[in-house]
């Protein structure tokens, strides 16, 4: 063989080398494997939407020369949900109150979120005397259109207060005061001039529009339309992002897609999932939901398994934090979606950090760690054999 043809054996095997890894380096992963990506249905303008919301959501970076703080949490939304996945004990945020449902009385000293970080010149704040206190770990994002667009009714429906039916389970809703710039829903149920919050770790947020003004506002310092005030002198400043930024962000939150369950037909994953309902952890976490009426037609009218009833449940007093959010009681938790719980690790360090303030560092701990409403179910789960226990696990591990 001449050295030309040598050379250029040489170099045909080089360019398949490169395309073969080119190939690896560009195989998208499964898509039940990951969080991020948008609903299906969406028409192409939408698409664009979505895509300039996930540029806001993932890319931007606030630093004091575009708006951060003074006082701010993190400098963008991505830091806190990595790949739109729960957050770690390092971003956990800090909210501070009083014990009673009266409403926060530390607005004047920073509340109802600490802002522990400031940019050069200025102190962070700090928990107020007389304050209680209880630390968020920030939720998974994805799939949160599918909650917004539930009816009220259905909350409603789901609803038993006075634990009529004898079960010892009495979820209900959080009735909140809004702001001014909240557009509603179809079908919004009022009371007594207060609405049905769904989003926070308490319920206390009434939708996606209230939950990204706010989180711009008390996680990032940064000023809006919607959220004029500055988290440090408390006074009205020009917005610091703008309206359609903010707009974008919330389609993008709207339209992730639902979490994709995995092996679903296997043979354990079903017997799992059949133990959690007899064990009645399927009691307030919900396995399947329906949207109404909707803006965004790729949302409407949708079956979706959520594990959730969005309802406020008492959960004992080992969760009790002495911290309320709108009429929440301090030992009152929203019922957590439990949908990618077993993609959690891949935003959390490969490790679970689970229940309101990631105290709970594995499935089986979070179980027995629920008290109040939560306390028939742990007890059972604790009576099943181990094998049982370790099917339920799988199951939930699919999720």
């Amino acid at each position: 063989m001449t050295k030309k043809w040598v050379v250029m054996g040489s170099l045909v095997t080089i360019i398949l080398a490169a395309l073969a890894c080119d190939k690896v380096l560009t195989k998208q992963p499964a898509n039940d494997a990951i969080l991020d990506g948008p609903v299906e249905g969406l028409t192409g303008e939408q698409h664009q939407i979505f895509l300039r919301g996930d540029v806001a959501f993932n890319d931007d970076v606030f630093t004091a020369a575009n708006g951060l703080g003074p006082l701010f949490v993190s400098t963008s939304c991505g830091s806190c949900h990595a790949g739109d996945g729960k957050g770690h004990p390092f971003t956990t945020l800090t909210r501070f109150g009083q014990t009673d449902s009266t409403g926060n009385h530390f607005k004047d000293q920073g509340g109802p979120q600490l802002q522990n970080r400031a940019i050069p010149s200025f102190m962070p704040e700090q928990i107020p005397v007389g304050a209680t206190f209880s630390k968020f770990t920030p939720p998974a994002n994805t799939g949160l259109g599918f909650l917004d667009a539930v009816p009220d009714n259905t909350l409603l429906s789901m609803a038993d207060p006075n634990d009529a039916d004898g079960d010892g389970i009495s979820g209900r809703v959080n009735w909140i005061t809004l702001p001014s710039y909240i557009t509603y829903r179809p079908g919004t149920v009022e009371h007594n001039n207060r609405y049905i919050g769904r989003f926070g770790k308490k319920a206390a947020v009434y939708d996606l529009m209230q939950q990204t003004a706010n989180a711009y506002n008390q996680d990032m310092g940064i000023c809006s339309y919607y959220e004029p005030y500055d988290s440090y002198t408390h006074e009205v400043v020009d917005p610091e992002v703008t309206n359609q930024k903010v707009l974008d962000l919330v389609f993008y939150l709207r339209t992730l897609k639902a979490p994709v369950q995995r092996n679903q037909n296997n043979g354990d994953v079903m017997s799992g999932k059949q133990l959690f309902i007899n064990i009645g952890c399927a009691k307030c976490h919900t396995p399947e939901l329906k949207t109404g009426t909707y803006a965004i037609a790729a949302l409407a009218n949708k079956t979706f398994q959520p594990y959730t009833d969005l309802l406020l449940h008492d959960m004992g007093s080992g969760l009790n934090d002495g911290y309320t959010e709108g009429s929440a009681l301090p030992a009152e938790w929203r019922t957590p979606p439990l949908w990618g719980l077993g993609l959690s690790k891949n935003s959390q360090g490969q490790q679970y950090f689970l229940l309101h303030d990631g105290r709970a560092t594995s499935i089986e701990q979070a179980i027995t760690l629920h008290g109040g409403e939560g306390q028939t179910s742990n007890t059972r789960f604790q009576q099943l054999s181990a094998a049982d226990r370790s099917l339920l696990i799988k199951f939930l591990e699919s999720l």
